[in-house]
């Protein structure tokens, strides 16, 4: 079991508090969803779990701080889909999801055939088979998504932090996703960023953060987490919970 923990987390941009002093704790076998209303400080919180801001406080992974792995380790351990990434557009989409694989690959190294075998296994599983071939620079925007989804699951790392993994993504890519995550979190620490409520209930646990603070942390089904979701976003939403899952739906009432 791959546990993650967080301890007094604080970041700042500035003179201001973008993450205000967050605990908790998140282990292998769930899958997470980090929502909450624009500036929450939802992706800062990610990216200070893989190193890329500073801050205050201990992150742990399995009991060891993540300031003291080396990058190589680190990659092995953690693996994230940032909001913006970098993208060579000369690349492939085959090129570019076995980069994955580079904290595998030994320096001066090639690739094995272990690295060519999961790189094909993701693009099967993401449905990137029939553009392994396209630069990265003539995708669309949902199948870009999908090719840094797959160099992030290369990786094979245990911890998987996605940032707004739906961005682009038409419906069933969305669903895909949303299969894939439920499927990841039996076995893995799952934790996405989600702007779409209707998709975050669908995770085991759901996490709301409002002004960089906790605000919930529960299960989806839990009644206190829907009235923090319909109060953090201001009454825009209402929750239905007479099926097996609660819907979450606008709330056009004035």
């Amino acid at each position: 079991m791959t546990t993650v923990a967080l301890h007094d987390i604080t970041v700042r941009h500035g003179r201001r508090v973008v993450v205000d002093a967050v605990s908790l704790s998140v282990a292998s076998g769930t899958w997470t969803a980090l929502v909450g209303p624009n500036g929450a400080g939802k992706s800062t919180l990610l990216r200070a779990l893989v190193g890329l801001v500073p801050y205050k406080g201990e992150i742990t992974v399995d009991g060891a701080d993540v300031r003291g792995l080396a990058r190589r380790a680190l990659a092995r351990t953690v693996a994230i889909v940032p909001q913006q990434p970098l993208i060579p557009v000369d690349m492939t989409v085959g090129e570019y999801v076995l980069l994955g694989r580079t904290p595998y690959v030994p320096t001066l190294g090639v690739e094995s055939e272990q690295d060519h075998r999961v790189v094909a296994d993701v693009l099967a599983r993401l449905d990137l088979v029939p553009l392994a071939g396209r630069r990265l620079g003539q995708l669309s925007g949902g199948e870009l998504q999908r090719a840094v989804l797959g160099r992030t699951l290369a990786q094979e790392a245990p911890v998987l932090l996605l940032d707004e993994p739906t961005t682009h993504l038409d419906p069933p890519h969305q669903v895909a996703l949303a299969r894939l995550c439920r499927h990841l979190g039996r076995t893995h620490t799952v934790v996405t960023v989600l702007h779409d409520l209707p998709l975050g209930l669908q995770a085991d646990r759901v996490l709301v953060l409002r002004a960089g603070r906790v605000a919930a942390d529960a299960a989806f089904d839990d009644a206190a987490l829907h009235a923090t979701l319909v109060a953090t976003f201001a009454g825009a939403v209402r929750i239905d919970t007479r099926g097996a899952r609660p819907v979450v739906m606008p709330n056009l009432e004035p």
